[in-house]
């Protein structure tokens, strides 16, 4: 899942959250259209030797893309990428009062 060169794109010298780092890379590639929808993310060990950081990390950036809504997290299934949601329109044509 990392970059395709075997290099990692986290950078610990980089000031900011290594956290962050990966959960915005995984974020990058949803948004590409390379992780697509229901797609199952790599556990959070894998995650976690797939980018060079601890365990703990990798499900701290895993928590951070729950909260912004990127994935959905099934106990005992894994962790898939989210299905965009549709936004509803606020009033369908004809639906308001005719004069």
């Amino acid at each position: 899942m990392a970059a395709d060169t075997g290099d990692s794109p986290i950078d610990p010298n980089k000031i900011a959250y290594v956290y962050m780092q990966v959960a915005d890379h995984i974020a990058a590639r949803i948004a590409a259209g390379e992780l697509r929808p229901g797609a199952r993310l790599p556990g959070e060990r894998d995650l976690g030797a797939e980018y060079g950081v601890a365990y703990l990390t990798a499900r701290r950036a895993v928590r951070e893309l729950r909260e912004r809504g990127l994935v959905v997290t099934l106990p005992a299934k894994g962790t898939f990428v989210a299905y965009p949601e549709v936004d509803e329109p606020d009033e369908l044509p004809g639906d308001g009062q005719e004069a």
